[in-house]
């Protein structure tokens, strides 16, 4: 096995060495307003003094808990050893992002979650060697080995250049078959680029990913609306695949009453808007392309602050509210913090932030006249569970309260929302707005109904974490590969058109 050398291995090095993550920025700067990653970089020496700490169980929890299921134990035990490209190699062989997942993934939940060491010892700091053996490997001028891709002829449309789409076109190129990425905005990564806080990943980051693609033979057409700029009838009369890694930017609102005062703003148009002004793509802070509904985003210094919703979405909401320089910042949240669906590093950062949280607090109307006022909630007590096995939370009655509040930004999740062109080419959706695949019809990992078209990510899954995304980019890429190999594309190309 590539990487093991255990005679040189202090078995006990768990023992001798505590867990430890990277410097962070300074609580004042990021008060003050610095968007800078928040975790800085491993050196060579803390890398492999953390990488030796891993046990290598025989069964790695780590990686059956990671939806990609990562090789980590082999990649820690040659990052101990130096052997930083063969790791990025390595690393890459199931993951197409993993300079991106090892800054944004809820490792706490996942990977590291599940590290044996994490009950009494402290964890390997899994996602940080993660992003130290890819950030090193890039910078020294490793690149994906594609001395051995021999080109099969075929091309396939990838519509969205966020997660899902970035690593199914990853997997394409490693397969022979060209892969054109598909993007109406200017800049690849999706939420990745838009929508995740340059605190979390610095967007030059993504700028990389797609040199590396590039040189791999990824094409992106930027700028380009489906359905608008070109046709999907279009798309499948030149290529002999399309996959679609849509996305889910619909929001739920939670039909709250008064949620269209002024003040109260959708937690991704906020996000999105704001990333952009941040990143220079928008210093004029007017709404971009798609949001036009929405209002320009307040001045949020001085500013009383209520977050709704206690996901990962909501933290980057809190977070971002504080370097914008709100004097009060709370995060409102219905079940208990043991439920909360939010990284509980996330949250703890958000406490030394200076974030407020007040668990069991079911918003019932926002209040106002013009501009939002507070918003009334109620205590709650968590139930009996629900169809999806989390316990309700119920109102506690007589215990209502008003939180003051000068902006609400409500972050109740997101749903699917399939472009109309989809039902023409006969591809099914779920009662909830996601689209339909494999299953029923399917043969073949994350194809739809239509035999050409496959889909993955969020639009599939619902929204959910950029892992899982890769995780379905690179199997819808399989599931392609599949379909196309040994001229079966002509057969499939050939029935569709009968």
């Amino acid at each position: 096995m590539a990487g093991k050398n255990s005679s040189s291995k202090n078995v006990f090095e768990f023992l001798e060495l505590p867990r430890e993550m990277p410097r962070r920025i300074p609580l004042a700067l990021r008060q003050g307003g610095d968007w800078g990653e928040l975790y800085g970089q491993f050196g060579e020496d803390a890398a492999r003094h953390q990488s030796a700490r891993c046990l290598d169980c025989g069964n790695p929890y780590c990686s059956w808990k990671c939806p990609l299921h990562n090789y980590i134990p082999r990649w820690l035990e040659l990052a101990r050893e130096g052997r930083i490209h063969e790791a990025a190699a390595l690393a890459h062989e199931t993951n197409p992002l993993p300079e991106i997942c090892g800054r944004v993934c809820p490792q706490d939940r996942l990977c590291e979650g599940s590290c044996t060491l994490n009950d009494g010892f402290g964890a390997v700091t899994i996602g940080a060697v993660e992003k130290y053996i890819s950030d090193r490997a890039i910078a020294e001028g490793w690149t994906p080995d594609m001395s051995k891709v021999k080109p099969t002829g075929a091309r396939v449309a990838v519509i969205g250049a966020g997660p899902a789409g970035l690593s199914c076109a990853d997997r394409l190129a490693h397969a022979g078959i060209e892969a054109t990425v598909f993007d109406r905005y200017e800049q690849i990564g999706g939420l990745l680029q838009f929508g995740i806080p340059s605190f979390k990943l610095d967007k030059a980051i993504v700028q990389t990913r797609r040199e590396i693609l590039e040189g791999m033979g990824v094409k992106f057409r930027l700028g380009v609306e489906v359905g608008r700029d070109v046709t999907l009838d279009t798309l499948l009369a030149e290529y002999d695949a399309v996959f679609l890694g849509l996305g889910s930017y619909r929001y739920t609102d939670g039909g709250l009453p008064g949620q269209d005062l002024r003040g109260v703003l959708p937690a991704l148009p906020f996000l999105v808007q704001n990333g952009r002004i941040v990143s220079g793509l928008q210093p004029d802070g007017k709404p971009i392309a798609g949001w036009e509904d929405q209002m320009q985003l307040p001045d949020l210094k001085g500013r009383r602050v209520v977050v709704l919703g206690g996901g990962d979405t909501g933290m980057d909401c809190v977070r971002s509210a504080v370097r914008l320089g709100a004097t009060q910042v709370t995060c409102a949240y219905r079940r208990d913090e043991a439920n909360m669906p939010g990284s509980a590093r996330e949250v703890s950062n958000a406490r030394e932030e200076g974030v407020q949280f007040l668990f069991n607090r079911q918003p019932l109307g926002l209040l106002g006249t013009d501009a939002v006022t507070g918003v009334r909630v109620a205590e709650t007590r968590l139930g009996e569970p629900d169809e999806k096995g989390r316990r309700r939370a119920e109102i506690i009655e007589g215990s209502e309260s008003v939180l003051d509040a000068d902006v609400v930004i409500i972050a109740f999740g997101f749903r699917p929302d399939a472009p109309e062109w989809l039902a023409t080419h006969g591809v099914e959706l779920e009662p909830d707005g996601r689209i339909r695949t494999s299953g029923e019809h399917g043969n073949h990992p994350y194809q739809t109904a239509h035999p050409r078209i496959f889909a993955g990510g969020d639009a599939v899954r619902g929204a959910d974490l950029v892992v899982t995304a890769a995780f379905e980019g690179r199997e819808a890429a399989a599931g392609i590969a599949k379909l196309l190999r040994n001229g079966e594309r002509r057969s499939v190309a050939d029935a569709a058109a009968a």
